[in-house]
C-alpha cells in the first residue's frame, strides 16, 4: 500500500508516532510569498464557507511587532538570527490561541519528517497530541508496539529515556520518542486515576498501514458483518466500501462498525463512508466557520440500508470517528461502548512557502442535528465497559509484594490475576492468603519460582498474559453487546 508524503504528515505520521488527531479538509488558500495553492488531495469547501482569498487586514499596531524586532536586533546583548525571531513570533502567535491542534513545523522539522517518511514506517505506533500542556496519547494504533505495550488513551508521557518532555512542543517530544525498528524507548507514563507514574519499555517496529479489518460472525443464526476502522487515511474509504460490498455479497443480515481507539484522520474520507449509510434527506455533517456560517452537507443515497447497524466507540474514538458515530446515532442507530474523546474542530495544514507548515483550526464540525461535541464527547446509546482487567495498570516492583501487604499495586495484581482465572478472593489491595495462593498457582503454571510473592519477574509475566488476553478479544463485552443489540 503506497501513501503520498503529504497525507502521511497530515494523518498520523505513524513512523514518527505523532498524530494530529483531527478531521482535515483541503482548502484552496493563497500561500504567503508564493502564488501556488495547496491543492493536493484537496476538497472544495462548501460555498458558504469560502474565505477572502487568504487576505486579512493589517492590524493598526503591527508596527509594534516591527519595533520589537528592531529593538532586539539592534540592542540585544548577543547576535540573534532573523530566522530565530520570525519562527519565535509565529510560534508565539499560535501559542496564544490555546488550541492544541493549531501547530507550527519549521522547514527543518518538515524536512526531517519527510526524510523519515521516505525511508521507513517505523516507530511505536501511537497517536499523540498536546492536552492541557501535556504530551498525551490519543490512541495506540492497532497491532502496534504501543498497543502491545498496553498504552491507553489519555496516558500522559512524562519522560522519554529518563529525559523530561516538560516544556517541549509536540514535535520536539516526538523527535525523542521516534526511532529505528528494533530499538527500545522507555516512556514514563502518568495514567489518570493512578497515583504513581510507571515506566513502559517499548521496542520500536514497523507500523501497520492497514486501516480497515472485516469479519463475519454468526449471531442467533444470522450472518453479521464486523468492520473495524483504525484511522481515516487516504485509502480507508475505498477499502471500507470494498469490504462492505464483500460482506453484503456474503449475505450479512446486520453490521457492526468499530471505531474504538480510532483517533480520526481525513474529513473527506469519513464523508465517503457516511455516504453509504446516511440518506439524502439528512445532512451527514455540518461545517461552521468562525462567523457562524454553516453548510449542511448531504449524500445522494436514496434510503438507509435494509439491515440493522451499530457502532462501537470508546475514549480513544476522536474527531472523524466521532463524525461517523454521532451521524449514525442521530439517524437512529445504536452506539455502544463508552463516551468518546470529544474533538469537534477541523484543521488544515498550510505550507508557508519556505518548507515550513502551519496546521490551523479553520472550522467546527457539527452533528446532523447541529450539536457540537467538542470537549464533551459522544454518549453511547448503550453504555458498556470492558471487564475490569482491561483497565488494570502495569506494576513496577522495587521490593516483592507479600502476604499482609496493602496498596494500589496489589489491587492491580488482584484484578489481573482474576482476569486470568486465578481467584484472589478480593481486589481491594490487601494481600490475603487467597491472593498468595493465586500467585503461587500462576507461578507454577508459568514456570516461575512458586514463592507466592510478587516480584518484578512475576508482575511482568502477569501483565504480558493480560495484554495477550485483551488482544485476543476473548472477553470483548462491547463487541458482544453491539452484536446482541442488532437483533
Amino acid at each position: 500500500m503506497k501513501f503520498k508524503k503529504q497525507y502521511i504528515v497530515l494523518i498520523l505520521v505513524a513512523a514518527l508516532i505523532v498524530g494530529f488527531a483531527g478531521a482535515y479538509v483541503g482548502v484552496k488558500i493563497a500561500q504567503p510569498n508564493q502564488t501556488g495553492t495547496n491543492q493536493e488531495n484537496s476538497t472544495e469547501l462548501p460555498s458558504a464557507l469560502k474565505g477572502n482569498d487568504g487576505k486579512a487586514e493589517k492590524p493598526e499596531n503591527m508596527e509594534k511587532v516591527v519595533q520589537a524586532y528592531s529593538l532586539i536586533k539592534e540592542n540585544y546583548l548577543e547576535d540573534v538570527e532573523d530566522k530565530q525571531l520570525i519562527e519565535g513570533a509565529i510560534q508565539g502567535m499560535l501559542k496564544t490561541l490555546e488550541d492544541p491542534y493549531s501547530t507550527y513545523m519549521d522547514a527543518e522539522t518538515m524536512e526531517q519528517f519527510n526524510e523519515t517518511i521516505e525511508s521507513s514506517f517505523e516507530g511505536i505506533g501511537a497517536e499523540v497530541s498536546m492536552k492541557n500542556g501535556q504530551v498525551t496519547i490519543i490512541a495506540p494504533i492497532k497491532d502496534s508496539p504501543a498497543e502491545e505495550a498496553g498504552l491507553r488513551p489519555n496516558d500522559q508521557i512524562l519522560t522519554v529515556n529518563e529525559e523530561s518532555v516538560e516544556g517541549l512542543d509536540l514535535f520536539e517530544a516526538v523527535e525523542k520518542i521516534r526511532g529505528k525498528k528494533g530499538s527500545e524507548v522507555v516512556l514514563k507514563i502518568q495514567r489518570p486515576g493512578v497515583s504513581e507514574p510507571f515506566d513502559v519499555t517499548i521496542e520500536r517496529d514497523d507500523i501497520p498501514l492497514e486501516t480497515v479489518y472485516s469479519d463475519v460472525k454468526t449471531v442467533d443464526g444470522k450472518k453479521t458483518g464486523v468492520i473495524e476502522i483504525t484511522t481515516f487515511s487516504e485509502n480507508t474509504a475505498k477499502d471500507f466500501i470494498k469490504q462492505l460490498n464483500t460482506l453484503e455479497d456474503k449475505g450479512i443480515e446486520g453490521l457492526v462498525i468499530d471505531v474504538r481507539g480510532n483517533p480520526g484522520g481525513l474529513l473527506n474520507v469519513v464523508e465517503d463512508i457516511l455516504k453509504q449509510f446516511v440518506p439524502k434527506d439528512v445532512p451527514y455533517v455540518q461545517i461552521e466557520d468562525g462567523d457562524g456560517k454553516k453548510e449542511r452537507i448531504f449524500s445522494e443515497l436514496e434510503e438507509k440500508k435494509d439491515y440493522p447497524i451499530s457502532v462501537i466507540i470508546d475514549e480513544g474514538s476522536a474527531s472523524a470517528s466521532e463524525i461517523l458515530a454521532v451521524a449514525m446515532k442521530e439517524i437512529g442507530y445504536d452506539v455502544v461502548g463508552t463516551k468518546s474523546f470529544g474533538k469537534g474542530t477541523v484543521q488544515q495544514a498550510v505550507p508557508m512557502g519556505d518548507g515550513s507548515t502551519i496546521k490551523l483550526t479553520f472550522f467546527k464540525w457539527l452533528s446532523p442535528k447541529g450539536n457540537w461535541i467538542h470537549e464533551k464527547g459522544i454518549k453511547p446509546t448503550i453504555e458498556v465497559k470492558q471487564p475490569d482487567y482491561f483497565y488494570s495498570n502495569p506494576v513496577q516492583i522495587d521490593d516483592p509484594l507479600t502476604y499482609n501487604h496493602t496498596g494500589e499495586k496489589i489491587a492491580n495484581i488482584q484484578i489481573m490475576l482474576d482476569g486470568l482465572g486465578y481467584d484472589t478472593g478480593r481486589d481491594d489491595g490487601y494481600f490475603n492468603k487467597e491472593t498468595e495462593s493465586a500467585v503461587k498457582a500462576f507461578q507454577q503454571d508459568n514456570d516461575l519460582n512458586a514463592t507466592g510473592e510478587v516480584d518484578q519477574k512475576t508482575a511482568g509475566a502477569i501483565e504480558t498474559k493480560i495484554v495477550d488476553k485483551i488482544r485476543s478479544g476473548e472477553d470483548d463485552l462491547q463487541l458482544d453487546k453491539a452484536l446482541e443489540s442488532l437483533y
